[in-house]
């Protein structure tokens, strides 16, 4: 699993206003491995469905995952006859691997991909892309697993993927219904900065993205689907089972220890420039006060048990320190991560210093009981003993929560502040010789061009040798005239770093705006 920081946290989404120029709003990936037969039925398809019902420019990129038959010669006949089409050759198989590097090259701002035997219905392709253009989600997949979806497939790989399913609900507490599904979206500016985390190359690519995507709160959107089981299908049942379930072992344990960045990829709240001042939506009182008691329980049973283990060896006010400096550990740092939310290591040991004096004030309500006790029975019995301690635990564990959230983990509401937002060049989806001088820095949005091919100019280059997916290297440090200066403040202090991102820091369209720097 992938623990590299990321490029930064991602702005608000805006919606992506509608208009002319030069680029593609969507781009589709296919990716293949020796589909000689069903790889031109497929993109004669796609591209007349395309044409016929999608209002923006588009681009159809087929990747070849080192084919070995003549998958190869077929991409690029396509691609000759078609001004859309464009062919991708990667000499390492892997579906993942495919989608990662087409889509950290491509300059469209809505990438998407689906499968080769076109398993699932086209009408569901304007509906799966266009919040993502609207600025409502920041992923998109179909489903075939929800209520309205119409599913055509036999009964044993009805029952694998209705258990994978489960088994992701279970083991990562997954709330999206379809992980498999081979039609998904995600906009490039939430790609740039989540691709770097996923590291499956393979078909558990799709999981890995969509977990990491919701545990970092980003909104995953899902379409109903009409699907169909395609009978020659490639895929080996048990090997892809095998490796997924790997992967969710991995992933798992990545989010278990907090290894993920995930506060990387958050969004803000409010999209609307108005609420930017609304740092992050806030921690309920009653949610954590849920999870402080479940947290709580656990600890109590632990401490319990550590007492009347400890209780053999020695005396009742060491038995009781020891096991309440041994739980007093566990105990913040459970709460840590599941009651406050506090991920990765930053902290952690200030965090523990606190704790550690919430458990000295604990330890003084404890072993103040015990002393009563013992100085009002010479000799108590052990279940008297540990009913003084429980109710003691108990006013201890009401301290201990106050003390929490008001100085261990305060509620600080500055988890993300945009200072500033200035854009250096309005040049960002321009079309060549477009007026430049418009007060707002994005020109709006492509439609479908006329049917002429684009000039040598226009058209979209692949690097030869893609750069390594992990490589985020690629999305910093950026000179280019497209560049946004943005300064971040995380939990009151200044970031280390200035981001860039060239594509998706869209202004929303208002015709009262004077000044694109106005957030007011």
């Amino acid at each position: 699993m992938r623990t590299d920081s990321s490029p930064g946290t991602l702005p608000a989404r805006e919606h992506l206003p509608a208009g002319d120029a030069g680029t593609p709003v969507l781009d589709v990936v296919i990716p293949v491995y020796n589909e000689e037969k069903d790889l031109q039925p497929c993109v004669l398809r796609l591209h007349d469905h395309l044409k016929r019902t999608f209002p923006y420019a588009f681009r159809i990129t087929i990747a070849d995952n080192a084919s070995t038959d003549t998958t190869p010669q077929v991409s690029a006949r396509l691609e000759a006859e078609i001004p859309q089409v464009r062919a991708f050759r990667l000499e390492q198989k892997g579906r993942g691997r495919a989608l990662r590097t087409v889509w950290s090259s491509s300059d469209a701002p809505i990438l998407a991909y689906m499968d080769v035997d076109l398993s699932t219905d086209l009408n569901a392709l304007l509906p799966l892309v266009a919040p993502l253009i609207s600025g409502h989600s920041d992923l998109a997949i179909g489903s075939r697993l929800a209520r309205s979806s119409r599913v055509v497939r036999g009964a044993k790989r009805e029952f694998i993927s209705r258990s994978y399913n489960l088994i992701l609900r279970g083991s990562l507490q997954a709330r999206f219904s379809d992980a498999q599904c081979g039609f998904k979206a995600i906009r490039r500016d939430v790609a740039q900065v989540l691709l770097p985390l996923v590291e499956d190359s393979g078909w558990f690519f799709d999981t890995e993205m969509l977990v990491i995507a919701e545990r970092a709160g980003l909104r995953i959107h899902e379409v109903p689907v009409d699907w169909v089981d395609d009978p020659d299908s490639t895929v080996h049942i048990v090997k892809t089972a095998t490796e997924d379930l790997k992967g969710v072992w991995r992933v798992g344990k990545a989010l278990a220890t907090g290894s993920l960045p995930l506060d990387r990829i958050t969004r803000p709240f409010g999209d609307d420039p108005r609420d930017r001042d609304i740092q992050d939506v806030p921690k309920g009182l009653a949610r954590q006060l849920v999870g402080f008691c479940f947290v709580g329980g656990l600890s109590t049973l632990f401490y319990l048990l550590l007492y009347s283990v400890f209780r053999q060896f020695g005396g009742s006010q060491t038995a009781n320190a020891l096991a309440l400096l041994v739980s007093a550990v566990a105990n913040t740092a459970a709460n840590r991560r599941l009651t406050f939310g506090v991920r990765g290591s930053g902290g952690a040991v200030r965090h523990q210093a606190q704790g550690l004096v919430v458990f000295g004030i604990g330890l003084a309500l404890t072993s103040g009981s015990l002393a009563a006790l013992n100085a009002a029975s010479a000799d108590p019995a052990h279940s008297t003993e540990l009913a003084v301690l429980i109710a003691a635990n108990l006013a201890a564990t009401v301290l201990r929560f106050l003390l929490f959230r008001a100085w261990v983990f305060p509620d600080k509401r500055e988890s993300t502040v945009v200072a500033s937002h200035t854009p250096s060049s309005p040049t960002c989806f321009a079309a060549p010789g477009a007026d430049r001088s418009h007060p707002h820095p994005h020109p709006p949005l492509p439609q479908r061009p006329t049917a002429q091919a684009p000039t040598q100019a226009q058209a979209p280059q692949y690097a030869t040798a893609p750069r390594s997916p992990y490589d985020t290297t690629q999305f910093e440090n950026r000179s280019d005239t497209n560049r946004f200066d943005t300064t971040q403040f995380r939990a009151g202090e200044a970031a280390d770093r200035t981001r860039g991102d060239a594509t998706m820091h869209l202004q929303p369209v208002r015709p009262t705006d004077t000044d694109p720097r106005d957030f007011r």
